[in-house]
């Protein structure tokens, strides 16, 4: 996939666990799990609007886009 999640990697630099992003998001902590995985297709805005307010950064830190290697012969 070419959309890579570094939701973890800013949980890690604010110290802050899944469990307490998922309660201050008001959203199921096996969502927040599924969004680190990279394992949906997709993510509502207003979501990633309280994510980037609560760990105070900005959606660029916390999605990357990687060119498929495939992509990159092309």
């Amino acid at each position: 996939m070419a959309i890579i999640v570094n939701l973890d990697v800013m949980l890690a630099k604010r110290k802050m666990r899944s469990r307490d992003l998922a309660a201050q998001i008001g959203i199921a902590e096996q969502n927040v799990s599924l969004l680190k995985s990279g394992k949906v297709k997709g993510v509502r805005f207003d979501t990633l609007e309280k994510i980037c307010e609560i760990l105070n950064c900005q959606p660029g830190d916390i999605l990357e886009y990687r060119p498929d290697e495939a992509t990159e012969t092309k």
